[in-house]
């Protein structure tokens, strides 16, 4: 039997939240994961927070945070609160590095992208049985066991991950910056979220940081994982692969364009409502239903 490590966290108000990198400016994908977890949020009268994931600064744009901020709110998607900038919280991350240390759930690992080709990102534990502190580069990783991860998501169902088959992941990388998964974990905890909306592809996440948030004795989230929006190549729609950035000067098509994406059936005469109009629209019809179990999404559908 596996652990079910994710129990909805009925009994506190729902803290939703948006957390986008700035490696670019928003793009049609990432609009519609921004307007599900925020009509899933109002739709349960919710706090919705932004969090601006900038701990990779080599795959940062300068000037990207602003613009994403500023097309949030061109497009009427005004978060609670202040943004939180993780580039502020490297204490935080350090203080939960050094815990782990401490009680032996993390080792420092020196292995090299050579050492670690054709493993398909499955780490075979090199350096397991290494707990001293080397004076040469290395990353921390955490120590995982044979468990299988059972969680329910809200859109995707029942899943079930075997936590050996991940690997021990990265928890601070060599180059010395924070591993995304360590610092969601932490300003989830920090931020008090207690319910997930985003991308079917960071599905396979979702087991590694529920492992993490037991070792920690954090609270699991609910999960609701979006599908992700293709281009007709079959290609996820991202920065990646070169999306263009939504327009902010005429939000009301594109923002109705997000509802049909997301299984909502907007009638045409919305487009002549206001962005706050459209916005309670969708807060009213918001439903999981039509999308539910879907992997991917056409970006013209």
């Amino acid at each position: 039997m596996g652990d079910t490590l994710s129990t909805p966290i009925y009994n506190k108000p729902y803290i939703g939240r948006f957390a986008p990198s700035p490696s670019g400016p928003l793009h049609f994908g990432s609009l519609v994961a921004a307007l599900a977890s925020y009509l899933d949020a109002r739709v349960h009268q919710g706090k919705w927070l932004v969090r601006m994931e900038d701990i990779d600064p080599p795959r940062e744009q300068p000037g990207a945070a602003d613009l994403i901020l500023n097309t949030l709110e061109a497009y009427g998607l005004q978060w609670d609160g202040s943004v939180l900038f993780q580039s502020n919280r490297s204490e935080a991350y350090d203080e939960t590095l050094n815990k782990l240390l401490r009680e032996k759930k993390l080792y420092p690992c020196t292995c090299t992208r050579k050492r670690l080709a054709g493993l398909n990102g499955v780490y075979p534990g090199y350096c397991r049985k290494r707990h001293d502190i080397p004076n040469q580069p290395h990353g921390l990783r955490l120590l995982c066991n044979d468990k299988i991860i059972q969680f329910r998501d809200r859109i995707q169902g029942e899943q079930s991950f075997d936590l050996s088959a991940l690997g021990d992941f990265i928890l601070k990388r060599k180059d010395g910056l924070y591993a995304y998964q360590l610092a969601v974990c932490v300003d989830d905890h920090f931020q008090g979220i207690t319910h997930i909306v985003r991308g079917v592809d960071l599905l396979d996440s979702t087991p590694r940081q529920l492992y993490l948030q037991s070792q920690l004795d954090y609270p699991h989230p609910d999960h609701a994982h979006i599908p992700v929006i293709t281009q007709s190549s079959g290609n996820k729609l991202s920065k990646q692969n070169h999306a263009p950035a939504i327009p902010l000067d005429n939000p009301r098509p594109i923002l109705i364009r997000a509802f049909a994406a997301l299984g909502l059936q907007p009638k045409s005469d919305l487009m002549m409502s206001s962005v706050e109009e459209i916005l309670n629209w969708g807060i009213q019809n918001w439903s999981f239903t039509n999308i539910r179990g879907k992997q991917e999404i056409l970006q013209d559908s």
